[in-house]
């Protein structure tokens, strides 16, 4: 019995741990994919006022992980700074 669950407590330790990167991945890469979203959005919008973000990696990571707040400090950030 005790040989059972250490079996059950060693396949969970071998298959559960490359679940759970695949999945952290996964999110990762959806974020980065809603970000990009977000920022054809923010340009397409924002042509008519001369706004333009570009959409790289850093940019849609910004605006993938922090969402709408992050979209708007790009835009800020943007039209103020740059």
């Amino acid at each position: 019995m005790i040989t059972f669950i250490f079996g059950i407590i060693l396949l969970l330790l071998m298959f559960g741990f490359p679940l759970k990167l695949l999945r952290f991945i996964g999110q990762g890469v959806t974020k980065l994919v809603i970000g990009a979203v977000f920022l054809f959005i923010l340009n397409t919008i924002g042509n008519g006022f001369g706004l333009h973000v570009p959409i790289n990696i850093i940019t849609s990571a910004i605006a993938g992980f922090l969402g709408i707040p992050g979209v708007f400090a790009l835009s800020v950030i943007q039209l103020w700074i740059l």
